[in-house]
């Protein structure tokens, strides 16, 4: 059925969520079982829908971080109506939201040359790994054991804000309130006598299982928590983990652990890239919210 007139973008209720979670299923990316939730708790008016005739088009996030930061994703145009200008719309929509703030993205490589011309700037590229769950032995037989792997319910959430906030380019305690307890997934923190070295975070998806946030102060470390991720999911289970190309060592892990790429982002900026430590970064957390 053919369709015209005026679009209308309006946010997107916490009830109305399945709707972005379930077409970016459709374009094969994959999200976790429990997104929807997490991601609306981060920001509730940062999910965007365009309608015609009450009809849903589009979609496209601008979650906000902080006062000086932003995150664009799902940027999805039902297929039957791309190229009429929608998408475009959409786009201004989301950018006006975010207007003021160093704003990220995770796009297609495909589409690099068009997020160009909107003012973002290459930083590096992302690289999904895909790989099955190899047991706890044959991870930490490569790598002395020197921080102990706890549950997160044993760390405090300030601790692991804190920690994480050298890998990501803002405070996201809310994002981390809803993201570490979600249901069926796991998570946990390495820790030494100094306070936390490490946390990883693994959920079910409708695919198999994604890390992430991995982050660790090095690939020892990092071992060690993919140890406890894998060993939730369970032997053989199919995992996922997105990897920062500039972080040498992280390609490493992804290697040894025998996972191979299937997948990778274009990470932009309208701004300088965020002077985060991406050595510690070995999984992104997610390509629609960073």
């Amino acid at each position: 059925m053919a369709m015209d007139g005026e679009l209308q973008i309006r946010a997107l209720g916490r009830d109305e969520m399945a709707l972005p979670l379930d077409w970016a299923a459709r374009e094969g990316w994959n999200p976790g079982l429990r997104d929807a939730e997490c991601f609306f708790a981060t920001d509730g008016g940062g999910f965007l829908v365009g309608e015609l005739a009450g009809e849903a088009i589009g979609t496209i996030s601008a979650v906000r971080y902080g006062d000086a930061f932003g995150f664009i994703g799902f940027y999805i145009v039902r297929p039957d109506v791309r190229g009429r200008g929608y998408g475009m719309q959409l786009w201004r929509a989301a950018m006006e939201r975010l207007a003021g703030r160093n704003v990220g993205l995770d796009g297609v490589v495909a589409q690099q040359a068009n997020y160009a011309k909107s003012g973002f700037r290459l930083a590096h590229r992302n690289v999904r790994y895909q790989g099955t769950a190899v047991s706890e032995g044959s991870v930490l037989g490569q790598t002395p054991s020197r921080c102990e792997i706890v549950p997160m319910s044993e760390v405090a959430l300030s601790d692991v804000a804190a920690y994480d906030r050298t890998v990501f380019p803002a405070s996201r305690e809310e994002f981390l309130a809803a993201w570490l307890p979600q249901l069926q997934a796991g998570a946990w923190a390495a820790v030494d006598a100094n306070g936390v070295r490490g946390f990883v975070v693994v959920r079910p998806c409708r695919h198999g299982w994604k890390i992430g946030p991995l982050a660790a102060d090095d690939l020892g470390v990092a071992r060690q928590l993919y140890a406890a991720a894998a060993a939730h999911a369970g032997q053989g289970a199919t995992l996922f983990l997105d990897v920062p190309e500039p972080n040498h060592a992280a390609v490493q892990l992804a290697r040894e652990l025998g996972m191979t790429p299937v997948f990778e982002t274009a990470r932009m900026y309208t701004g300088a890239a965020p002077q985060v430590e991406l050595a510690k970064l070995f999984g992104v957390t997610s390509f629609e919210l960073g």
